[in-house]
This record gives C-alpha cells, structure tokens and sequence, in this order.
C-alpha cells in the first residue's frame, strides 16, 4: 500500500466532500473533461484538502489522456493508432469509474501512468 493511500484514511470529510470529489472523476462520462477538476480545484483547494487532491488527480489524468490521444493521432495512418485510442478511451473509462467508488468510500484514487503536472 502506497503512503498516499495511508495518509488518505486520515483526511476529514465534511459536508459535500464524497460529492465534489466524485464529480471531479466523473467529469470524463459527463463531457466536460479537465475543466470540470480545473474548475473545482481552483475553488475548493483552500476548503478540502480531499476534495483538492481528488480533483488534482482527475485534472492530471484528464490532461495525461489527451496528450496520449493526441500523441495516437498520427499513428491512425499506419492503423495502430485507432486501436490504441480505443484502449485510451476504454481504459480512462473504467479507471474514472474505479477512482469515482473510491471517492466514494471516503478514499484518493491516484490514476496509474499519469503525468504529474499540476501539484
């Protein structure tokens, strides 16, 4: 168990914590992307340090999926690149689908292969 995840037991929730941090995950199925998580950590990153890091996991996944399907973009010429988007789009699926039940228990879903850029 990574020390993240230790330390996320810990963090009190309040009030619409679950809630915010839940849509930050499921900003993916409802077609808003990364302004979603953008939007809702820049407002509460001073209120909830969950809903902060929830929503900070969210934007860099969000962004770390467009910059690998733009990078699959020019491979659909040499036909590789349109199974691999299909894999891209299945798999941010089911990881935003995981990381929404675990925001729901209370607990920070860090996204593997994600580029950490917003800290």
């Amino acid at each position: 168990m990574e020390t993240s995840q230790l330390t996320d037991a810990l963090l009190a929730h309040k009030g619409n914590d679950k809630i915010w941090s839940m849509l930050t995950h499921l900003s993916a199925l409802l077609g808003v992307g990364f302004v979603l998580p953008l939007v809702v950590y820049l407002a509460m990153r001073h209120e909830s340090e969950f809903v902060a890091t929830n929503a900070r996991e969210a934007l860099n996944f969000h962004i770390s999926v467009l910059i690998y399907s733009l990078c699959c973009l020019p491979l659909v010429f040499i036909v590789i690149g349109i199974p691999l988007i299909i894999i891209i789009g299945l798999g941010s699926l089911v990881l935003a689908i995981i990381a929404t039940v675990k925001a729901s228990h209370g607990l920070c879903y860090r996204y593997p292969l994600t580029l950490r850029l917003v800290r």
